[in-house]
């Protein structure tokens, strides 16, 4: 069975490493837990690394190359598989069951995917189970939210009232993200004692507010729902349709790029995409080919041209069926 959150922090503190771990789930939990795992890893000597990021056209044999392959200065070795989907597909599946079998001496293969649910188990994960530790982090229930933001300031050193932390709880919309992004700046900004509603009101921002970046996000991320309560949010405030489509604009020519690089890792690397974005451009790029993303900077042109007033038509519900085209790719066919 996969561990819980206490038993991983257990887990972590060992003095020796697991042959292979699975770390699944909320993407800033997973990212987490690998960093720590990392960071115990140099601590126990594994003074090597190497990333393995599955992609479309992964080839699964140099997970075995790697696992085979000799440390250049006789040290213990990390094999980082990154696999965001959590689908390796028959050939991978057998290949983790294969490392799993006969795990190379001084070698531990972390896998971490940021998709997960209970319909990607499979015999594959049962092998890294039986072999060494899986532990999926789940996101806080509703009704955890609140507690899930208490911990997290304890964890920093800081503690906050009841209704504080419902304040932050509701100005981060559930985004645990912004959540750790806020809470990291509680512990430079507050001097001591506990935080009270009137301190969290004065010192965090209010991340809930509808903007291009949260819109944009939304969309890419599939969540068009959400996407278009942001977009109305912003019509409603006022914002100017032009400089908003400059961002959308923005993020689907980083689209378009990502979608038509023959080495996505590389072509990532190149764009500077932090962690978290590049997992959200991943997700879209899986949702949709390239012909998609010209689709829609095509409509995005036109939607620019309305608002400029150089073409007819309604320019925020134009844009409206953008978004909801970024967000829902398959209903791009009734747009068109």
């Amino acid at each position: 069975m996969p561990v819980n959150q206490a038993q991983w922090q257990k887990a972590l503190a060992a003095d020796r490493l697991s042959p292979v771990y699975l770390l699944a789930g909320e993407e800033l939990l997973v990212l987490e837990a690998a960093d720590a795992l990392r960071a115990q890893a140099r601590k126990l000597g594994y003074n090597e690394r190497d990333v393995l990021d599955v992609g479309a056209h992964f080839d699964w044999d140099e997970l075995a190359r790697a696992a085979a392959g000799m440390s250049l200065f006789a040290s213990r070795r990390l094999l980082d598989l990154r696999l965001p989907t959590g689908r390796p597909g028959t050939e991978g599946a057998k290949a983790i069951v294969e490392f799993c079998a006969n795990p190379p001496p001084d070698v531990t293969l972390l896998i971490t995917a940021v998709e997960w649910s209970n319909k990607h188990e499979g015999a594959w994960t049962k092998q890294v189970d039986n072999t060494g530790t899986m532990a999926v982090f789940n996101a806080p229930r509703p009704n955890e939210w609140q507690g899930w933001i208490g911990a997290r300031l304890a964890s920093r050193g800081l503690a906050a009232t009841g209704e504080a932390a419902a304040l932050l709880a509701e100005r981060v919309e559930g985004n645990l993200l912004a959540a750790a992004q806020e809470i990291d700046k509680l512990a430079v900004l507050h001097r001591q004692g506990k935080i009270d509603a009137a301190e969290m009101e004065h010192l965090v921002a209010d991340s809930a507010r509808y903007d291009a970046f949260k819109l944009t996000d939304a969309a890419l991320g599939g969540e068009g729902a959400r996407a278009l309560r942001i977009l109305d949010g912003l019509h409603a405030e006022g914002e100017e349709l032009i400089a908003l489509m400059g961002w959308v604009v923005n993020q689907l020519q980083l689209a378009m790029r990502l979608a038509n690089a023959h080495d996505l890792s590389a072509q990532v690397r190149a764009e500077r995409l932090w962690p978290a974005r590049e997992q959200l451009f991943r997700k879209a790029l899986r949702r949709a080919p390239r012909e998609h993303w010209m689709q829609c900077l095509a409509r995005a042109a036109r939607i620019d041209r309305m608002a400029k007033g150089r073409e007819a038509g309604d320019a925020w519900l134009e844009a409206q069926r953008l978004i909801a085209m970024i967000a829902e790719p398959r209903a791009a066919a009734a747009l068109v």
